[in-house]
């Protein structure tokens, strides 16, 4: 696990801290109640359950350590979870919202399931997406409530981790395995100022920089070059834009073309 007081010890963005200055209430906001579950067409009572994969979920529920003492908060996956089970101000609820949250990180995994409020409903799972035995994980879960796909897969701020670490074909690759397996995606992408900073510091740390940093041909209005990837190769279309954090990360809902509405 990184250092607690080296941010730069995090290659795959495993920051143990992450939700103390990415607070995921700057994320919430960005998403108008009971608009996302209108967007899936999940609205309606009677649906059965709604399915969600957050992949690069962190720790998902915990806040931090101050002094030895873990501090326990509603953090991001939690946040998605309710945000979507009881839309704040709507009278309408779902019956039934199961998350498979995944991170790559086992230490971020056990402080997750430690501070679980939910763990009948949000099942926390360390793995490496990019293992293509993670697939059986993912699949496994969705057998167990017979369902195909999630109805919605999260991406916030993981894709540059994955360019970093598995290079051009490694993005499109990840994309291209997360559509088929989700109805919608709804991704958050890291500007390129974001690689500078994170390969800055590495290099002020004296380590070395990440493989494929210097040879990545996909780069730039990464928020664009995400869109190009899902909607020419990966069979999606964008359906909505939610806007831009505080941190100046956009919130991009994508489509599986494959994805039938309700009529």
């Amino acid at each position: 696990m990184a250092d607690l007081e080296d941010p730069g010890a995090a290659p795959y963005g495993n920051f143990p801290n992450y939700y103390t200055f990415h607070p995921p209430e700057n994320r919430l906001s960005l998403l108008p109640p009971g608009h996302l579950l209108e967007l899936l067409n999940r609205h309606e009572k009677g649906e059965g359950p709604l399915l969600a994969l957050d992949v690069g979920c962190n720790t998902g529920v915990s806040g931090g350590i101050i002094r030895g003492c873990f501090m326990i908060t509603h953090e991001l996956s939690i946040g998605l979870y309710n945000h979507l089970l009881q839309p704040k101000g709507s009278s309408e609820a779902l019956p039934d919202v199961h998350f498979l949250c995944c991170d790559i990180d086992p230490d971020l995994i056990t402080r997750a399931k430690t501070g679980n409020p939910f763990p009948d409903s949000i099942t926390f799972s360390s793995l490496d997406i990019m293992d293509p035995s993670s697939l059986d994980i993912l699949q496994k879960f969705l057998e167990k409530f017979g369902q195909a796909r999630f109805d919605v897969g999260f991406c916030m701020s993981i894709t540059m981790w994955i360019h970093l670490n598995h290079g051009d074909h490694g993005l499109v690759d990840f994309l291209k395995k997360l559509t088929p397996l989700c109805d919608y995606l709804l991704v958050e992408p890291q500007p390129w100022k974001c690689y500078r900073s994170a390969a800055r510091r590495l290099r002020k740390l004296g380590r070395q920089d990440f493989d494929h940093f210097h040879t990545l041909a996909i780069r730039g209005d990464m928020t664009e070059e995400i869109v190009t990837i899902l909607t020419r190769h990966c069979n999606s279309q964008l359906v909505h834009r939610f806007g831009n954090t505080s941190w100046d990360r956009s919130l991009l809902l994508f489509k599986n073309r494959s994805t039938k509405l309700p009529s």
